[in-house]
């Protein structure tokens, strides 16, 4: 497989599996960064005009709140039309149920008018929708407004910068035009059938920069060549083009890499969590609030569970199991026995259809996901989060660690009731090495996508195969 083709394959393959995305034009970018908050706070005052006749104060502070939850909105130009909708309406879910639970709570809800906030509810949806395909119908009329397209060529025709191409070239909506490449190597250690022209060395550069109007310039070079990345950049000092340096450290995955500074050095993260600063406040308050929600409207079902484990076969009701945790610290998860044994040794046997080992009661549980009820606790109590990549035994961990590159990254973040390798369709036994690594790609891509709107998907899509009965859970 050539260079191209492995870019490629590896740019699909992170649209597919989550919510990847390609840059934009900026013009475009910062239309969709106002565009949700901006829907949201025009059609809340435009109801309140409509029902009360006035702008009132509360309105005005609830717009504010709205505006500071939703900015920046959400780029989804290159996502298909369908995934637009569901993708609205998933997020309105999740926003509307945090201002709703803390209007009732703080009983500020009296202060609105009951027919705005219930036309709200759809009306706000609808008008993103609307807006989000207005955007698009536009989007060609906007990037021509702005002139004609930018040129750009990438120097080096190695993995990162075939990387590059693949992407700009996946790019629905852009002004950037990719001319070809630059590099001084011989033909032959160059990937030709790529199909992208190389246009000349690097010594070239700057000419062709000056005459053919180069707008973009990515450096595409290894950090090995600083010596000519020095003499590139001072030659090009005699044009107008945007410079822009993609080293080759790029190659590898990054997870939530961005660019910090430590003590005013300039840093860029590799590998890092997700949930920094207000985004793990964010997560940690919702765990807390929906974790407490469901205990107790899950409180008589949970009984009813134990009562039914403790009659029918002899053991503990609840299962306690090590599982690795929080970056890759021992913790103990709870469940309802499912099993006649409770093994958290060295070696631990999956649970293979028609297991011996399962009680007819919790096979039963298994099929529902009812057996995971009591984790709600774990996430009270911080070990675990409502949605996350789901904890693994001590044992698996450490055999799965040595045959997986990545591996134990998921434990990033801290392990889920629910997750993303879950909903799509990998639950229950991973009898093959490729059954887990999919199961890892999963987990990886929610770190590297992870979103409020995201979570939201995954519960509910958990709760729609929680009432249908997972037949691979046995």
């Amino acid at each position: 497989m050539s260079q191209t083709e492995i870019a490629l394959a590896s740019t699909r393959n992170s649209a597919r599996r989550a919510p990847a995305q390609i840059a934009t034009d900026d013009l475009l970018s910062a239309i969709e960064a106002i565009l949700d908050p901006g829907v949201l706070v025009v059609s809340l005052w435009a109801l309140a005009l409509w029902f009360e006749g006035e702008l009132q104060p509360a309105y005005l502070i609830l717009s504010v709140i709205v505006f500071s939850v939703t900015f920046p909105g959400t780029s989804r130009l290159q996502y298909p039309i369908r995934r637009v909708f569901t993708d609205v309406i998933f997020g309105w879910i999740w926003i509307a149920a945090l201002l709703l639970l803390t209007g009732f709570a703080t009983r500020y809800i009296r202060e609105f008018s009951p027919e705005a906030i219930s036309a709200w509810l759809w009306v706000a949806p609808t008008a993103q929708i609307g807006a989000h395909l207005l955007l698009r119908v536009s989007a060609p009329w906007l990037l021509a407004l702005q002139g004609p397209p930018q040129r750009a060529v990438i120097v080096g025709m190695n993995e990162q910068g075939l990387a590059l191409a693949a992407r700009i070239g996946l790019a629905r909506y852009s002004r950037m035009r990719l001319a070809g490449f630059f590099d001084d190597r011989a033909g032959e250690r160059l990937d030709l059938a790529s199909g992208y022209p190389v246009l000349g060395r690097l010594g070239d550069l700057p000419r062709y920069a000056r005459d053919e109007r180069v707008s973009l310039i990515y450096l595409s070079l290894p950090m090995a060549s600083q010596p000519r990345i020095l003499q590139v950049l001072n030659d090009l000092k005699d044009t107008t083009a945007s410079i822009y340096f993609v080293p080759d450290m790029f190659v590898t995955d990054l997870i939530q890499g961005r660019p910090s500074q430590v003590y005013g050095m300039p840093v860029i993260s590799v590998c890092e969590t997700p949930f920094k600063g207000v985004n793990g406040i964010v997560k940690r308050l919702s765990d807390i609030v929906l974790s407490i929600l469901i205990l107790v409207l899950i409180a008589p079902v949970m009984l009813a569970v134990a009562i039914a484990i403790k009659t029918t076969s002899p053991g503990p009701v609840i299962f306690k199991q090590r599982r690795y945790g929080l970056d890759g610290e021992e913790i103990y998860v709870y469940k309802f026995r499912s099993m006649r044994v409770t093994e958290d040794g060295g070696a631990i046997t999956q649970a293979k259809r028609s297991d011996p080992r399962v009680t007819p009661v919790g096979r039963f549980l298994r099929r529902t996901s009812l057996d995971e009820l009591p984790q709600f606790i774990n996430v009270l109590q911080g070990r675990m989060s409502i949605v996350g990549p789901r904890p693994h035994a001590v044992a698996h961990n450490e055999m799965y660690r040595k045959l997986i590159l990545g591996y134990m990254v998921r434990h990033k973040v801290k392990p889920g009731i629910t997750g993303w390798a879950q909903v799509n369709g990998y639950r229950g036994e991973t009898e093959t090495l490729e059954k887990m690594q999919a199961r890892v790609d999963y987990d990886l891509d929610y770190l590297r996508n992870w979103s409020l709107p995201l979570d939201l998907k995954i519960i509910l899509k958990t709760v729609v195969v929680v009432f249908k009965g997972d037949p691979t859970a046995y």
